[in-house]
């Protein structure tokens, strides 16, 4: 058994753990970095890289059959699904140098390609090697949560783990689960060719604002989607090659399934209760994302249980890289993390909801909007679905909800705004290019402030003793 002694042990090396240990690593920390999986974690791997590389083949096959309306004939496109899979995958290896064992050992960082488990507060064994480290970090990420449907045992199902290695097109697929991973895999299946039933429990885009998550759900069944609300899966079977999946508002069959429920944090190989460790579904930790009985040990991304995106997995890593280095305070804050919904039309949303804001602040509350169909970039690409509503309290945006196109490029400016604490003048000043989908921001700021300007009495005023006197 080899012992080593290091300053900080990352455990997991998806985005949080690698942005902890090139970081700590490059500033003359020793670091030891256990990764018992794949390099680069569920999003390089399972995530938002193969699936945004799907959606990406998914669009270019929609275009070509939407093409009238600008003048060029629509042309039915042949979908090879399996060289489709190939453009996910080699993406995926052309993304992965970035986050290889190889280049990290250029940093400094000891990898060991082991899982690791506590076996004191301050050792973690992984293989033949137990580590004793000051600082511990469990970056171990989440996997997809399959609910206990009877029959789910007894069939053959997906997840996001291995979707993206099938090479034959689902006929027909089910998908159990509403959510943005359920909704983006829908639209993405559909353009290839797929006939595509979703059934969620609840609400479709359920934790979105609802005027929004609307404007994409009446896109999406435009294009043919089914999709099913309100309506529980209570069984699934499978018969002759076809899966049925029996709900409470009635069955649905398929020749594939996918579960695209929701997350779960991985901790169970961990042994988290021999390190003095508390949890529950994730690592129990304080506002500087240290472990609140271990104070050797900090918790990172879907590790720390809160926001589950790969971006707050890296963001986490720069607020305990200030702590663990520096010993300095620092919290992390949830704010201004934004988040995006990958379909067509995107959806976006940085801060609280109209409806959350308004249980926050009450009367304080004052909302500005604009809409995509106003802008003339938008008219011009014929994308004029969508719209911008910000959430103001005191002259500083609280909160903003994008649907449209591009949302998830132009929801940046918000965030921006909120995690530097501007005001709704500094978008308004801005000078956007024209013309661009980034004039929508510029225009919702201002029309913050037109009711202010166009319907104050005392403004008219001003202005018409300015005309008549001031030469």
């Amino acid at each position: 058994m080899e012992r080593i002694k290091t300053d900080i042990l990352v455990i997991g090396a998806g985005s949080g753990g690698l942005s902890v240990a090139a970081g700590a690593s490059q500033m003359g920390a020793r670091v030891v970095l256990l990764e018992g999986h794949k390099m680069g974690g569920d999003c390089l791997n399972f995530g938002c890289v193969p699936s945004k590389a799907l959606i990406a083949a998914a669009k270019q096959a929609y275009s070509m059959n939407a093409g009238e309306p600008f003048g060029v004939t629509p042309v039915a496109p042949e979908v090879n699904y399996a060289a489709a899979k190939d453009h996910v995958h080699k993406v995926i290896e052309t993304i992965a140098p970035v986050d290889s064992q190889e280049r990290f050992e250029g940093f400094g960082v000891h990898v060991i390609r082991e899982y690791g488990r506590f076996i004191s507060p301050d050792e973690v064994q992984a293989g033949d090697h137990v580590i004793k480290a000051r600082r511990i970090v469990i970056a171990t990420g989440s996997s997809p949560f399959v609910p206990p449907i009877p029959g789910v045992d007894e069939v053959t199902y997906y997840t996001n783990e291995n979707i993206f290695d099938l090479r034959q097109r689902p006929e027909r697929l089910l998908i159990i689960g509403g959510g943005p991973i359920g909704m983006e895999m829908a639209q993405a299946h559909v353009r290839l060719g797929s006939k595509v039933t979703v059934i969620e429990g609840l609400k479709a885009l359920g934790r979105d604002d609802p005027e929004a998550a609307q404007v994409v759900l009446d896109k999406m069944r435009a294009e043919g989607i089914e999709i099913v609300e309100d309506a529980l899966a209570e069984e699934v079977g499978e018969d002759a090659g076809q899966i049925t999946v029996k709900t409470s508002q009635g069955s649905y069959t398929g020749s594939h399934l996918l579960m695209a429920v929701g997350r779960t944090v991985n901790i169970e190989r961990l042994d988290l209760d021999k390190g003095n460790v508390a949890h529950d579904r994730a690592v129990k930790v304080n506002e500087g994302l240290r472990s609140i009985s271990n104070r050797r040990v900090y918790a990172v991304g879907d590790a720390a249980g809160g926001l589950q995106f790969t971006h707050v997995a890296g963001y986490h890593a720069g607020v305990i890289i200030r702590s663990m280095l520096f010993g300095l305070p620092s919290k992390a804050k949830t704010s201004h993390i934004p988040w995006v919904t990958y379909t067509d039309p995107e959806l976006a949303q940085v801060g609280p909801t109209e409806a959350e804001a308004r249980k926050i602040h009450g009367s304080a509350l004052a909302v500005a909007r604009f809409d995509y169909h106003e802008n003339d970039r938008a008219i011009a690409s014929r994308k004029t679905s969508g719209f911008v509503k910000v959430m103001v309290v005191k002259g500083r945006p609280v909160g903003a909800t994008i649907v449209g196109e591009a949302a998830g490029e132009l929801v940046g400016v918000w965030a921006l705004a909120i995690a530097n604490g501007l005001k709704m003048g500094g978008v308004a000043a801005m000078v956007a290019p024209y013309p661009t989908l980034g004039e929508i921001s510029k225009r919702a700021a201002g029309a913050y402030f037109s009711p202010k300007l166009f319907e104050n009495q005392t403004v008219k005023r001003v202005v018409g003793i300015v005309q008549r006197f001031v030469p």
